[in-house]
This record gives C-alpha cells, structure tokens and sequence, in this order.
C-alpha cells in the first residue's frame, strides 16, 4: 500500500467517522481488522494490499488526530466556506478536508509536503465527487493556507 491509498483510507475511516461520532472512542484496531480490509478489497482496489506497518501507522495517526481536532478542523471549514452552510457540504468533502488540514497542521512538513496533502486531497475528491466540490475543495483548502499558515501555494518557510 503506497502512502496516497494510506490517505484514502484514512479519509474513508474519518468519513465513517462522520456518520457516527462514537468512532473516536472505537479502539482503531477495530476499525483497520484484517477481515474489514479484505471485505472492502472486492469494492477498492487500495484494500488489494493491506498496509505495511508504517502506512498502519500513518492510517492511526491521521485518523485519531482527525477524531482528536475534529471541531477546530470543521471550524476552518466553516470559516473558509463563506455563505455555505456546513451541512450542505458533502461529507466526503468534510472527510478530505479534515484529512487534509490535520496533515498541514499537526504532520511533520517533511514527511507530508503541504503541496502533498493539497494535491492528494484534490486528487482523490476527483475520485469522489463532482467537479465543482473538487473546486469548492481547493478553493476552501487554499483559503485556509493563506489564512492560517501564511503561504500561497504550500510553500512554508519555516
């Protein structure tokens, strides 16, 4: 498992997440068991390969720090989702961009590039939803750069 299908994975988690908040007290073992993965293998080819054991690691962290930050993270959605209301974003959406914003926050920038988790998160809402939420995805996601970390297009100088 390469460490973009780690992400995608880590979204799906803080997407189920979404639909039920008691997840963050679930023991993540529970959620990434070895059945779970084989029986999504049939729907995602990214589950064709369990993770090694630092992708399980990277899964874990994104996920709990997702699940630990989750009301700071959606309040960077919603403040850089101007005259949108935070419901009628899809929760796809909501997922790649809590990924998304937890990597650039709380992640060594060595080890996840801001570009990177910009782009993977582009890339993958591709795979999700429509062109305009990709946009909407981009637009929030820049907007928060700007705002928060202070940088154009991912390059933080530190």
């Amino acid at each position: 498992m390469t460490r973009k299908q780690a992400r995608e994975v880590a979204i799906h988690l803080v997407f189920e997440y979404g639909f039920r908040n008691e997840a963050g007290d679930i023991p993540f073992e529970e959620l990434l068991t070895d059945e779970r993965i084989k029986s999504f293998a049939s729907v995602d080819p990214i589950y064709e390969t369990a993770p090694d054991a630092v992708q399980y690691q990277y899964i874990k962290t994104v996920f709990r720090g997702v699940c630990d930050h989750v009301e700071e993270l959606d309040g960077y959605i919603k403040k850089y989702s101007i005259d949108w209301n935070f419901k009628r974003i899809s929760r796809i959406a909501i997922a790649i961009m809590r990924v998304a914003m937890y990597e650039i926050l709380y992640l060594d920038n060595e080890d996840v590039p801001d570009k990177a988790a910009i782009n993977e998160a582009v890339e993958i809402a591709k795979r999700y939803d429509t062109a305009e939420t990709v946009s909407f995805i981009n637009g929030i996601i820049g907007s928060f750069m700007r705002g928060e970390i202070g940088v154009v297009c991912g390059d933080r100088h530190e």
